[in-house]
């Protein structure tokens, strides 16, 4: 792969340029004003000019940051309507190059061997592409706030009668180094708090790299009431400083241990691949807690050893920030796990869901169960949608979730 990346680049460089044409072209043919398409030029390569300069200066030892976050929503944002607008003029070129080799082949008369563009094409072509330009613009202004509540009702013929109503508020994927607004932040606390559920629960990711990225937000993570049965957290593949170099292993242990105190700083009980008992009118259900454990990143999660003493038939709640942990490990286990909490994919952080209809995203072709509630002879996995974002500094239809599970007995 590393002896064709200079040709990809290549691909990618050619690939851009012929963007940036053809778009110039659109808006040339498009408009009346001679200066319209230089201006659009000018303002297009300087943004080109900073997503450049961006990643070129991108350290490695930190991590993503506001700087590279942007850098990448600028590069989306100007590049995937480009791409479209590329993809309509060039089949026009080509409807004009046939139509010039029929007239020059057929001795037929017309306006050159090439015709004029059509302004009704270029038109076309701008309006099209400024559904994924409002979309992704939409996406970063908005859309990765706009925190839902999703609520669903989980029956289990096996449930204790005593948790029989038993509600679970779960948040994943925190990412706290991605914001910038307190007051959309402390809104989602409310939320969360308004759901005044028995338990709530914390499934990995608390920062992108660095413990620091938290410190800002510890206090408003402290908003989080207590619940009646605790609140308790398990480590995300991030959560690990898997991603930078760091100067030493003693720097990277450092933080790693640091990250872990930051779910105690925030009122959670971390579990590293063990288990506790939850206990309610005499009766009791298990919460287990693995660390990491994903088939494509990091496997530290140890599913036996934090079910060690449990048995089949006792009811247990898994933590498990990677649900391909479930797809390859846990739904087949003798352990008997009734009820996987993940997160992880964020949804991919794009996608179209018509709640009960329909339901797509890119993720769902690298990960089998990327969002909601799945089962399996009655077992059942929800994927939280996540908290925050990362890479892509925004959400276009999957929205950021706070899930709310009803446990019954039926």
């Amino acid at each position: 792969m590393r002896q064709f990346f200079p040709l990809i680049l290549i691909i990618i460089a050619l690939v851009a340029v012929l963007a940036e044409f053809y778009t110039f072209q659109a808006v040339r043919v498009s408009t009346k004003s001679r200066w319209a398409p230089w201006v659009f030029l000018a303002i297009s390569l300087l943004i080109m000019a900073y997503i450049i300069y961006s990643f070129m200066h991108f350290d490695r030892r930190q991590g993503q940051n506001k700087q590279s976050l942007l850098a990448i929503g600028l590069l989306l944002i100007t590049l995937v309507p480009k791409l479209i607008i590329l993809i309509v003029m060039l089949g026009e070129d080509v409807v004009r190059f046939v139509g010039g080799c029929v007239r020059a082949f057929t001795g037929q008369k017309g306006d050159g061997f090439l015709p004029e563009r059509r302004r009704y094409i270029s038109l076309i072509a701008l309006g099209i592409a400024a559904v994924p330009f409002t979309a992704l613009w939409y996406g970063m202004t908005k859309g990765k706030y706009n925190f839902k509540v999703r609520k669903s009702t989980l029956t289990f013929p096996d449930l204790p009668e005593a948790f029989d109503g038993f509600t679970i508020t779960q948040i994943s994927d925190v990412h706290s180094g991605s914001f910038d607004d307190p007051e959309k932040i402390a809104y989602a606390i409310d939320l969360i708090n308004e759901q005044s559920s028995d338990l709530i629960l914390f499934t990995g990711d608390i920062v992108n790299t660095h413990a620091k990225e938290m410190h800002p937000w510890i206090e408003t993570f402290n908003r989080i009431e207590s619940a009646p049965m605790g609140k308790y957290s398990v480590l995300g593949n991030h959560d690990y400083g898997e991603y930078i170099e760091w100067p030493s292993q003693k720097d990277k242990d450092d933080n790693f241990a640091a990250i872990k105190n930051l779910y105690g700083d925030i009122g959670f009980k971390l579990l590293l691949n063990e288990h506790v008992k939850l206990q309610k009118g005499g009766q009791e259900i298990a919460l287990v807690g693995v660390e990491n454990w994903g088939h494509n990143f990091k496997k530290a999660g140890d599913l036996h050893k934090a079910t060690d003493g449990l048995k089949a038939e006792e009811f247990k709640i898994l933590m498990s920030h990677d649900p391909s942990h479930w797809d390859m490990e846990v739904k087949n286990s003798e352990k008997n796990v009734h009820l996987t909490l993940s997160g992880h994919t964020h949804g991919f952080q794009f996608g179209i869901e018509i709640p009960g209809f329909f339901q797509w995203s890119p993720v769902q072709y690298v990960y089998k169960q990327w969002a909601g509630l799945y089962e399996h002879v009655g077992r059942y996995i929800y994927v939280n949608r996540g908290f925050g974002f990362h890479a892509y500094p925004g959400r276009v239809g999957i929205w950021p979730e706070i899930t709310v599970l009803t446990l019954k007995k039926g």
